[in-house]
């Protein structure tokens, strides 16, 4: 059985955050707003694999009033969730997401970002697609007022 999951999350920049985009900190003038460290390419991944694997969404299984996830490390929440798919049963297959920032410019650091989740979901690298883009200064991404990322899994059983 083979099952497609959607993720889509959303996060406010903020001046005295550090910015999370991938798994990685990359130098930026503003950082993610949120409960945890706010990567919100990881969080629409695990939501995608939630949802393809009918197990809900990233607040049920990691809410954001809860002091154990307060400041947490993304890549443990997408670790925790590649188990829970495990665990019902489920493999990943693959990965394909879209950042939507005017900036920064994201593009140099994607081959990192693809490594490090291949690592943090210990798959090939070929089975995480990461592409980033801009509105063309329109909306809040192209304000420069938050960042947005969308992603596609396909998991089989």
């Amino acid at each position: 059985m083979i099952r497609v999951g959607f993720g889509y999350d959303v996060h406010r920049l903020v001046e005295g955050r550090d910015f999370w985009m991938g798994g990685i900190k990359i130098p930026y003038k503003y950082g993610l707003d949120g409960h945890s460290d706010a990567d919100v390419l990881i969080h629409a991944i695990c939501d995608a694999m939630l949802g393809a694997a009918n197990l809900g969404d990233i607040g049920r299984h990691f809410p954001d009033n809860s002091s154990e996830f307060h400041g947490i490390d993304s890549k443990i929440l997408l670790s925790r969730t590649n188990e829970l798919i495990n665990e019902a049963g489920y493999k990943l297959v693959n990965i394909d997401t879209t950042i939507v920032a005017q900036q920064p410019k994201l593009s140099p650091y994607i081959p990192h970002m693809q490594q490090v989740l291949a690592d943090v979901l210990e798959v090939d690298i070929d089975v995480v697609s990461i592409k980033a883009t801009t509105t063309e200064r329109l909306g809040f991404e192209g304000r420069k007022e938050g960042i947005s990322a969308y992603a596609v899994v396909l998991i089989e059983k």
